[in-house]
């Protein structure tokens, strides 16, 4: 059976390459030097891992296994799409592109793929479920995700589990 034979099987994928892409690019924005002010080369520039810091644990980053349930407009992916922005924007972190996919009958799944990591989703709204993981390090803050998912798909319960991931325990 051929791969996209697979796919289509599992959750009614559709014909391959339905998937809606980011018309708009996020570009990295570089500050101009200020007059008489001497540019350092990347060489120059002190390393830094981004790990983050967890309650006094330091670890790879922060990563949110997050439920809604009793939640809404999961098919909307338009909607879908400005709540993934509304998150990477509460959380401080940078957006370097989206990816979302409308399956039929209905359902979506995407990713926003950030400097910091990921924010990924996948929704049953004929279930008012939806599974999101949201994976970040650095300074990027992920629990400020939490209200803006509650908020943006009125979900009635919100269940959080927390992984730091690349720790040493």
């Amino acid at each position: 059976m051929s791969q996209n034979a697979l796919l289509r099987s599992v959750k009614g994928l559709g014909v391959p390459g339905t998937a809606r892409k980011e018309a708009r690019k996020t570009k990295l924005k570089v500050a101009a030097s200020a007059p008489g002010e001497v540019r350092q080369s990347v060489q120059d520039l002190p390393s830094k891992d981004h790990f983050a810091v967890r309650k006094g644990v330091r670890c790879a980053g922060v990563h949110l296994i997050v439920d809604l349930h009793g939640a809404k407009r999961l098919d909307d992916i338009e909607h879908i799409e400005a709540t993934l922005r509304r998150c990477v924007e509460a959380a401080r972190a940078t957006l370097l592109h989206i990816h979302l996919h409308h399956f039929q009958p209905s359902g979506v799944s995407g990713v926003a793929v950030l400097a910091e990591s990921h924010i990924s989703i996948h929704t049953w709204p004929e279930a008012g479920y939806a599974a999101l993981d949201v994976f970040m390090c650095g300074s990027a803050e992920p629990d400020k995700c939490i209200p803006v998912l509650r908020e943006a798909f009125g979900a009635k319960r919100v269940g959080v589990n927390e992984l730091l991931r690349g720790h040493n325990s």
